[in-house]
């Protein structure tokens, strides 16, 4: 895997974001807030982290990593394009019928590990494999992405709990914690809150970090685990709508298409951004 700088992902990052917004208009349909939130992490894992590309997806010591919150797949698919599992262009597809590129992740797509979108599966999925892994002395590493709303779901704590019982230090979950959800904030809907208190009471190494910055998103990959023996869950806190003003914190860009207008603002914003970065 070539190393990049931060700089070089940061300007990944802003591309990401510029395209994932360029296939929802075009799509009309998408989760344009929680994809802009997770784009920094889905960079900083598939450039920085996973052992995973096209040339090993098939062998079976290949990094597993499962996007629990399949609704935000736009960002998953932008940089799994990046990365080379499939055109980029493929893209042009995306939600019409008969596409494999739907509005949430599947196996038909290259590079998708599972089929996800009905929260609460992510992370039991990425504890059994954890756990195979674990049986068969694999090498490999399994991560997933939470959304923190998707804590509501109780299937994720059957799987917390599991996973601290049988020591799987080589499962981490990501929470992209931007505190919005479709219907309001977390907090108002059904607080997960304090969740670092109920995952450590679960078993798990629980660490925060700075979602939205590659840095401290870098350095924090960097610890796992944090504790042998035990399973990692990473606190990022992120902005919903990051990276687009008129976008980010406002409940109504979980899911929503930018009209014409909009569409030339935001990308604006992220040209303007992007040229900053560039002349670093």
């Amino acid at each position: 895997m070539k190393k990049f700088t931060n700089n070089e992902l940061e300007i990944k990052s802003a591309k990401y974001r510029m395209a994932l917004l360029k296939y929802i208009k075009k799509a009309n349909a998408g989760h344009t807030g929680g994809s802009l939130s997770c784009t920094d992490i889905l960079n900083v894992l598939y450039n920085d982290v996973l052992n995973v590309s096209p040339d090993n997806f098939s062998d079976n010591n290949r990094d597993r990593f499962i996007q629990s919150k399949g609704h935000s797949v736009e960002a998953l698919y932008v940089v799994l394009a990046n990365a080379g599992f499939f055109p980029e262009d493929d893209l042009e597809e995306l939600c019409w019928y008969n596409s494999r590129y739907m509005g949430h992740p599947t196996r038909k797509v290259n590079g998708v590990e599972f089929n996800t979108g009905a929260l609460g599966h992510g992370l039991p999925i990425s504890a059994g494999i954890a756990l195979a892994g674990k049986m068969d002395k694999a090498t490999y590493k399994v991560y997933t992405l939470l959304g923190d709303g998707e804590l509501a779901e109780g299937s994720n704590w059957e799987a917390a709990m599991m996973a601290a019982h049988y020591k799987l230090d080589n499962l981490t979950a990501i929470l992209d914690h931007n505190a919005l959800q479709i219907t309001g904030p977390n907090r108002e809907v059904c607080s997960p809150y304090p969740i670092s208190d109920k995952w450590e009471a679960f078993g798990w190494k629980v660490i925060e970090t700075k979602g939205n910055d590659i840095a401290s998103l870098r350095k924090t990959f960097e610890k796992i685990p944090v504790e042998n023996g035990k399973p990692t869950l990473i606190i990022a806190n992120t902005i919903k709508g990051k990276g687009v003003s008129f976008m980010e914190n406002e409940k109504k860009w979980h899911h929503g298409v930018p009209s014409d207008e909009q569409y030339e603002l935001a990308i604006k914003e992220i040209e303007s951004e992007l040229k900053t970065l560039v002349d670093v």
